[in-house]
């Protein structure tokens, strides 16, 4: 089942069972999902769906700290909760360890031996990584290693 009928499946599951929150954010995710076809004009692939997701994730990521630093725990919570629900669509995510992994193997297969290398050994894990891990994490891994 590819993640666009999961997220369809889900969507009825939420509705039938008046999962409210749920059914919400998967609402939600369901309209960035068309209006993304309508303007594409055609079906999403996969990728694309996924792309999405990543996408609503990091905006609640980013949301939910900076309502953290405003001392809104109360909204900061609602956030979290929807990206529990959004983080259920995205690939099983990788440890630190498998990327510290394929950093090495990124960095050997570039020859990177500095810190100016870094967008070389980024433009390797980029692909292996995308959905799997936070880039964040990715970078501040290649940095150590480069450093």
């Amino acid at each position: 089942m590819n993640l666009k009928d999961q997220i369809k499946k889900d969507f009825m599951e939420a509705f039938k069972g008046k999962e409210e929150p749920r059914l919400s954010v998967i609402k939600m995710l369901k309209s960035e999902i068309g209006n993304a076809e309508l303007d594409k004009k055609s079906e999403l692939t996969n990728e694309e769906v996924l792309e999405i997701v990543m996408r609503s994730v990091k905006k609640r990521k980013d949301a939910a700290g900076i309502y953290e630093k405003e001392g809104r725990e109360d909204l900061a919570s609602t956030e979290k909760a929807e990206l529990e629900v959004l983080s259920a669509y995205l690939p099983e995510q990788l440890s630190e360890d498998e990327v510290k992994d394929l950093v090495k193997k990124a960095i050997e297969q570039t020859g990177a031996a500095e810190a100016k290398d870094l967008g070389k050994v980024m433009g390797v894990l980029a692909s292996q990584t995308k959905g799997k891990a936070d880039g964040v994490l990715v970078s501040k891994i290649v940095r150590e290693f480069l450093s």
